[in-house]
């Protein structure tokens, strides 16, 4: 198994992010939440995105979700 690409909020961009995903690799995100660094665990079965946060699991069908996932919960870097 490949080893996880593990970043920080913000430094990646979406497409980066869903890269890596369909490569294999599983990326671990480190954000804050509610005053307190948590990490969240992104990865894909080959058919299905997943975003494992320490309160829920999200499932989503297709690259567009999940890159939509990546932005609206700041995973990603916005800009240039």
């Amino acid at each position: 198994m490949t080893e996880p690409l593990h970043v920080e909020a913000g430094e990646l961009h979406a497409d980066e992010f869903i890269e890596a995903l369909t490569d294999g690799r599983r990326v671990v995100v480190r954000t804050e939440l509610l005053g307190t660094e948590q990490e969240v665990t992104l990865r894909w079965d080959g058919e299905v995105f997943y975003c494992d946060t320490p309160t829920r699991l999200h499932k989503h069908e297709s690259e567009a979700e999940m890159r939509q996932c990546i932005e609206n919960q700041g995973y990603g870097r916005t800009g240039e």
